[in-house]
């Protein structure tokens, strides 16, 4: 790591001590994967199920690290990162979800996410998001398939739709059902 990515970001004070980190995801068994993989690394979990929990967890104790997924059953995982932002400004949150596209990772980065990564994602690859570190091999790009250039379409004419399925399906040319067919599968690699 270069002296200009270490001046860019400091480890909040907690380091010494241990990583507080909220991990919150709705999908308990990857939820205790990714626990057990980022408490290998040192960071002490909080597990929330969902918003009301992670709320909770914000209000009592802000941690200086999040894991969101930015899809759970009472709402988007997003509003938590600006929720651990009011609380705690130093923080950094990384959304990790199944259901990524180009459209929610601008949403996400605008919010104050540190970074954006899609599952299934290595202890260390969520290690260098939530530390601001480069990935050790480099970033390497994979050509996007024709279902993924879809998928992020679909996205990007849902946004300028203002999440209205019925005005998106319209603009697509799809079914409404259909369309909500697509949005609740996990995005194509």
């Amino acid at each position: 790591m270069s002296a200009t990515e270490t001046a860019e970001y400091v480890e909040p004070a907690e380091s010494q001590e241990g990583r507080p980190l909220l991990l919150v995801d709705d999908d308990e068994l990857h939820c205790i994967r990714t626990g057990r993989a980022l408490e290998a690394r040192g960071f002490q979990i909080v597990r929330a199920r969902n918003l009301a929990e992670a709320r909770r967890v914000i209000l009592l104790e802000p941690p200086a690290f999040a894991v969101l997924e930015m899809r759970l059953r009472d709402g988007l995982g997003l509003s938590v990162i600006e929720a651990l932002l009011c609380r705690r400004p130093d923080s950094r949150a990384v959304v990790l979800t199944a259901f990524g596209s180009i459209a929610n990772a601008i949403a996400a980065v605008r919010l104050g996410a540190a970074d954006y990564l899609t599952k299934p994602a290595n202890g260390e690859d969520l290690t260098a998001a939530l530390l601001g570190h480069a990935p050790a091999n480099g970033m390497a790009l994979k050509p996007m398939t024709a279902d993924r250039a879809r998928w992020e379409h679909i996205h990007r004419v849902l946004e300028f739709s203002g999440y209205n399925i019925s005005e998106a399906a319209r603009r697509l040319g799809l079914h409404r059902r259909t369309l909500q067919r697509i949005l609740a599968k996990r995005a194509p690699r």
